[in-house]
């Protein structure tokens, strides 16, 4: 209530409050009215200065955003990765993007979708989200000491490590994953292990043990990022088995994958929404159907027993990363597009609202 009674004295106030209105007749929850809320106090707590604002996710940040960039009278820029774009509403979408100064994407399976919706393509660019290389450990060597280990799942008494990273999410897919583990052939010797949390909670617990797995899981939840890059150095193979969720929440590139890659590590994933824009089956990974816990297996399979070809992926995959997927271009080109000059010392003031999203 004090944010309203200050805003609206702003000159954009009465836009922003129509254009509220027309969203909330077609979307009437408390979401909605929860948004313009802090759109309002973002707009009359931002410092003087502000040129512009920049929202990182088109789903809720892009919202508040939006209200507040109006009532300022101020241009808005935005981001967009996945659940933003999958789970938002085709109608909320194109508002936005009909208002929007430009917005970027980090794949091109979702710019082809933004592409349907913005009606300017100047406005849409495609910007991968890469490594920040300087600031992560050192991969593990190709050869010699501390290398990845030769394990081939022919001994019970140091089986095979796969790794999966990711939330406990259906587009995740760690029930078909599950499903494939549980067909892996007898004489393999495998370990899994897991690190991340999510809404599923210990239901992949459950099923690992109605599927007579469990002895054989290992379930770390979330880890700090040290941790993590520990596991990917001790791990031989890692997986991923992204599907479409139910609600049609899919993948954008996950970061888990770029940073297995950057490790040497094989990987075996799905042709699920932009996963190919980094895997290419048979060059630097195998890459199963969404769905499809029969090919999950076979891949897992071939990958286990054979440490040639799971130092050739990783190799292949550290390469890719290094010089497909760069952090410094990306950001580089977003600075100059919010207008920042080389020298931080001169840039002008940019607002990026910590409005958090349910992703």
């Amino acid at each position: 209530m004090r944010a309203w009674r200050k805003a609206r004295k702003l000159p954009g106030y009465r836009k922003a409050r129509a254009r509220f209105v027309k969203d909330l007749i077609r979307d009437r929850t408390p979401n909605r009215i929860r948004r313009f809320g802090q759109a309002m106090i973002l707009a009359t707590e931002m410092p003087p200065g502000i040129e512009r604002l920049y929202a990182h996710f088109l789903h809720t940040p892009a919202s508040a955003t939006r209200y507040a960039a109006l009532m300022r009278g101020l241009p808005w820029s935005a981001s967009a990765h996945a659940k933003d774009i999958w789970t938002s509403k085709e109608w909320e979408l194109k508002a936005k993007l009909a208002d929007i100064d430009w917005i970027i994407t980090c794949t091109r399976f979702a710019r082809a979708r933004l592409q349907e919706l913005v009606p300017d393509e100047n406005r849409l660019r495609l910007v991968y989200h890469g490594l920040d290389l300087a600031n992560l450990p050192a991969p593990p060597p190709l050869s010699g000491p501390g290398a990845r280990s030769r394990r081939d799942g022919s001994d019970p008494k140091d089986p095979v490590i796969i790794l999966s990273v990711g939330r406990r999410v259906a587009k995740k897919g760690y029930d078909d994953l599950l499903v494939a583990l549980a067909k892996l052939p007898r004489d393999l010797h495998w370990r899994f292990e897991h690190i991340g949390a999510g809404v599923l909670g210990d239901s992949f617990e459950a099923m690992a043990d109605n599927l007579g797995i469990a002895d054989r899981c290992t379930w770390h939840g979330a880890r700090p990022q040290a941790e993590v890059f520990a596991a990917y150095k001790r791990a031989d193979v890692f997986v991923l088995a992204s599907k479409t969720a139910s609600d049609g929440d899919q993948e954008g590139m996950p970061n888990v994958l770029q940073e297995a890659g950057y490790q040497h590590m094989a990987i075996v994933s799905t042709r699920s929404a932009a996963i190919g824009e980094f895997i290419e089956d048979g060059d630097n990974g195998l890459l199963a159907d969404p769905a499809s816990p029969d090919q999950l297996a076979a891949a897992l399979d071939k990958l286990a027993r054979d440490p040639d070809l799971r130092a050739r992926f990783g190799a292949r995959s550290n390469e890719i990363v290094r010089t497909r997927f760069s952090y410094n271009a990306g950001v580089d080109w977003i600075a100059g597009a919010l207008g920042q000059p080389l020298n931080a010392n001169l840039a002008p003031q940019i607002a990026i609202p910590e409005v958090r999203a349910a992703e």
